[in-house]
């Protein structure tokens, strides 16, 4: 069973950065398509961005382009989400998972973006 773990979240002042990292027990992320979601209370969780495992091509959901960077490490086997800019309508729990077809969803980790 593969266990997915987030970190890196926080409370950070709008305009400030975050980075979260995502990694699996079991096996190493390189060899998966990875996406970032996000989640506020009583909302749908929704993609935030993704990259693929063949071409390293990325997406971003339009609220976050220019702000936001995923990337990989294969060597270490983890997935990023580098967050700049960040606004209080960034704040929630950010997940990362399998895309297009998701194992069971980790913890999160906690975004809040507040002065």
């Amino acid at each position: 069973q593969v266990q997915l773990v987030e970190s890196g979240g926080g409370l950070v002042q709008p305009g400030g950065s975050l980075r979260l990292s995502c990694e699996a027990s079991g096996l190493t992320l390189d060899s998966y398509s990875i996406a970032w979601f996000r989640q506020t209370p009583g909302k749908e969780r929704e993609g935030v961005s993704c990259i693929s495992s063949t071409d390293g091509s990325t997406y971003y959901e339009d609220s976050v382009k220019g702000r936001f960077t995923i990337s990989r490490d294969n060597v270490k086997g983890a997935v990023y989400l580098q967050m700049d800019s960040l606004k209080p309508e960034d704040t929630a729990v950010y997940y990362c998972n399998n895309y297009p077809s998701p194992w069971s969803w980790g913890q999160g980790t906690q975004v809040t973006v507040s002065s």
